[in-house]
């Protein structure tokens, strides 16, 4: 029998959540994301020294002397996460997601900035577009920031994401990705109800993410689901068809060494059936249902922050 990560690449595009390009080597991925923690992680790691050390010394000298640390900083990050999205878009056969600076989430013009000088970047170096996605946080700004990007063929992935008013708001927008955070959700609930745990099919973020699924198919939507910010292998295998996954190299490597049936759980024919009412979503209903969703106010402030 196969292993589960050889099952679930079958039915789901398995994505790398990570910075590091040896772990990207070893699971050979199609997609990859990565984020500043993770971009902020690799960096750290003596094999990626010199990526890091060659570009502070190219922030420094594009700004000059009289520069700001906090400037050559801020450069100099946005030119690491480009640096690192070039070395694993030479592993990977897809796409790379970068990140526009967690600062700008409420500021659309800003954002649409960021995005267009971030492609620019890619493009500098002879890498098309289509190979990149923006990461943007699902705030309604960020949203109408990636719309606009989107008609220019920018790419996006709208993360940060833990309510269906987010997600329907994307979609409406012609948004490329979306990710909705699984684990996330699930640490929300454990802290508000004082539970230690909950079965996989009863999983708070995957349930969220089976109803944005389902929704997205039951209605037409050509927006990517991506699921992230895995706890445990269990919520992974109850996610099974879904379009995209993105997996930390951890449990990438447990799903290889675990042997088992991976039945699908989730089916665009099953979706289509479902029995879903359709729901508009404009600024003042996302405002309405994101000030209802304590869960989702309280998750997307404390990812931005």
């Amino acid at each position: 029998m196969a292993n589960l990560l050889e099952q679930l690449r079958e039915m789901t595009v398995v994505v790398a959540d990570t910075g590091d390009i040896e772990a990207i080597e070893t699971f050979k991925p199609r997609d990859a994301t990565t984020n500043p923690s993770l971009i902020t992680a690799a960096a750290q790691m003596p094999q990626y020294q010199s990526i890091v050390d060659d570009t502070l010394k190219g922030a420094r000298e594009t700004l000059g002397a009289g520069a700001s640390s906090g400037d050559v900083v801020t450069l100099a990050f946005d030119r690491l996460a480009v640096s690192f999205g070039l070395k694993i878009l030479d592993i990977i056969p897809g796409r790379v997601s970068t990140e526009v600076d967690a600062r700008l989430s409420y500021d659309t013009d800003a954002t649409i900035a960021k995005g267009r000088e971030l492609i620019e970047q890619y493009e500098a170096q002879g890498v098309s577009r289509e190979r990149i996605l923006i990461k943007v946080a699902a705030t309604w700004e960020g949203i109408q920031a990636a719309a606009v990007l989107e008609k220019e063929g920018i790419h996006c992935n709208l993360t940060l994401l833990f309510g269906i008013h987010q997600a329907i708001a994307c979609a409406e927008n012609g948004i490329t990705l979306i990710s909705p955070f699984v684990g996330r959700i699930l640490d929300w609930y454990k802290k508000d109800t004082g539970r230690d745990s909950y079965p996989a099919a009863e999983d708070p973020g995957v349930v969220s993410v089976t109803n944005i699924y389902n929704y997205y198919k039951k209605f037409g939507y050509k927006t990517e689901v991506m699921g992230a910010s895995f706890r445990n292998i269990g919520e992974i295998m109850e996610l099974a068809g879904c379009d995209l996954l993105t997996i930390a190299p951890s449990l990438l490597a447990e799903l290889q060494s675990t042997e088992g049936e991976l039945p699908r759980k989730l089916d665009p024919a099953k979706a289509a059936s479902a029995d879903i009412e359709k729901i508009t979503v404009d600024k003042d209903a996302f405002d309405r249902m994101h000030a209802e969703n304590r869960m989702a106010t309280d998750k997307l402030s404390e990812g931005i922050a």
